[in-house]
């Protein structure tokens, strides 16, 4: 499905259920809509925001697990030109505050709670006071929330929440509302110390940027993707339009569970596996059913993680190619991706080329001098599915693109000679132990060779005579068990002394974000337990 200029949300899946019709478009656990059904849900969010009020430069937050009706609203919202603030479920009180008021949103979609998991009801009412006393739940004001009128829910459940049920459906025209160019999304970017940025993301960025994708591995509407990412990431939300721009079928989850992700599996055969992160994919490939289960229309499975992990999965997968990516938020989900047609060790050890429409460039750290090929340095990128720009933040805006358009990612990266990008994590997670520079990377890649080691992740804890020393956690595959001193052993003469971790913490669960695995809790963790045993 080709377009002569770039397409707004909206108009992708108009123009799919014009052609599709009743074919099948998404499933998120067991609920499911066709084209046909997708676009008429949508166009009914779509007049209960206008109906709200809400108008084309509006921002809606969505509070939601995975779900269809988080799909409709995103739909609906795009219809209208509003964009959308996904939030992450797993957020506090002090993190919905910022997203809220530096958004500016006018209304939030969310539901009474997430059974077992979250009350998002009684959480609101301790981020937004006064919340529960509000004399109309459709015309809120709020003073840690000025913006913010109205809170939806879409089960008709919460206190201080107005029923979806009971919205007005504006009769107006919902269609050519909304350019190309407007923003789509506000997706806020975890951080560590700062507060997180809101990245504004363009219909024309995800339009590219799924354009691209799916014309690199040849999508078509016999496609089933399926994908366990949440829809406040990304990756959530940019496979989920391109699916839906070439007519095929999107299959996720609500929340990744092993065992509902193997009926999903067997029930819709797909034929891209997309779990992307080691975290969910090695929970797929250790699983007693992954033998017995078939998935002969399979063409291809993406993974992110170091060689020595790649190694295992793409064993697991013995007949169909485990390619890898690069991408961030700020560039749309996707700038590179390794190809069948790459040799076996690059698509284990590389992230690819380039998608059309983008470029690399590595740059000097300190001097963002551009280096040569196969020289470390700091990755930078320009191209089509580029943010344009961090909301309200136009200091950090300008901070994080070079005169030449091209943005600093902060990863450490390098480009060979056949134009193969190579990731060697965040430049902040290199390890200065006694002056030597260590890679978290390179140390997680060797302890991953262990044969009782499934994960490693390495971070740094201060040491009063060398400044820092390496510290591991690692997760156990089922049934082994292991030592610190069995894991120092098993790194002495192999690696350097310097790298060797000096203190090792097994792991029954890692502490996560939307996807990744949060380091710095890791470290301040381990930095409070050391500090109570000095004490």
């Amino acid at each position: 499905m080709t377009a002569s200029r770039p397409l707004t949300l909206a108009e992708i899946v108009r123009r799919s259920a014009a052609a599709a019709g009743d074919a099948p478009a998404i499933r998120i656990d067991n609920d499911r809509r066709s084209y046909a059904e997708l676009l008429r849900n949508s166009e009914i969010r779509a007049r209960q925001m206008l109906g709200l009020g809400l108008t084309r430069g509006d921002r809606a937050g969505v509070l939601l697990p995975n779900g269809v009706p988080l799909v409709e609203i995103v739909l609906g919202a795009a219809m209208i030109g509003v964009a959308v603030v996904p939030m992450n479920t797993r957020f506090k009180s002090g993190e919905l505050s910022h997203l809220i008021s530096d958004s500016g949103m006018k209304a939030l979609f969310t539901c009474e709670r997430i059974e077992g998991v979250v009350d998002f009801s009684t959480l609101l009412d301790e981020t937004l006071p006064g919340l529960l006393q509000a004399a109309d739940t459709k015309a809120l004001s709020l003073p840690a929330a000025p913006a913010l009128r109205c809170i939806v829910s879409i089960d008709d459940k919460g206190k201080g929440f107005a029923p979806a049920s009971g919205l007005t459906l504006d009769p107006g025209p919902i269609d050519g509302f909304v350019d190309p160019e407007d923003a789509a999304f506000l997706m806020y970017t975890s951080g560590t110390t700062a507060k997180p940025k809101g990245c504004i993301i363009t219909h024309r960025a995800f339009f590219m940027n799924a354009s691209a994708v799916a014309d690199r591995f040849g999508l078509t509407e016999k496609d089933v993707w399926w994908c366990p990412l949440p829809m406040f990431h990304i990756g959530g939300l940019l496979f989920m339009m391109m699916m839906f721009k070439q007519g095929g079928f999107y299959v996720g989850t609500s929340y990744f569970d092993p065992e509902a992700a193997f009926n999903q599996i067997e029930e819709t055969q797909p034929t891209v596996l997309y779990p992307l992160f080691p975290t969910i994919t090695l929970a797929i490939t250790e699983h007693p059913r992954f033998k017995t289960t078939p998935m002969p229309k399979l063409r291809y499975v993406f993974d992110v993680a170091p060689k020595d992990v790649q190694r295992k999965i793409q064993d697991a997968f013995p007949t169909v190619p485990l390619l890898s990516a690069f991408g961030m938020t700020e560039t749309t989900g996707t700038v590179a991706y390794t190809l069948p047609t790459h040799s076996e060790d690059q698509r284990l050890s590389s992230c690819g080329t380039p998608l059309p429409g983008w470029e690399i460039q590595i740059v000097d750290p300190e001097t963002h001098a551009p280096l040569p090929a196969n020289q470390k340095g700091e990755l930078t990128v320009k191209g089509v599915g580029l943010f344009s720009g961090y909301f309200n933040d136009p200091v950090h805006t300008k901070e994080a693109f070079l005169p030449n358009g091209f943005f600093l990612t902060g990863d450490a990266g390098m480009v060979d000679d056949e134009g193969l990008l190579y990731f060697f994590g965040r430049l902040k997670d290199q390890l200065k132990v006694g002056g030597e520079n260590v890679s978290a990377l390179e140390v997680e890649s060797y302890l991953a060779t262990h044969p009782a080691i499934n994960l490693a992740q390495v971070v740094g804890v201060p040491d009063a005579k060398y400044g820092e020393v390496v510290a591991a956690f690692v997760e156990l595959k089922a049934g082994h068990s292991l030592s610190q001193q069995e894991v120092m052993a098993y790194c002495e003469g192999k690696i350097a002394r310097f790298k060797i971790p000096r203190y090792v913490r097994v792991v029954q669960e890692w502490p996560m974000s939307a996807t990744k695995i949060q380091k710095f809790r890791l470290k301040a963790q381990l930095e409070s337990e050391l500090e109570g045993q000095s004490a």
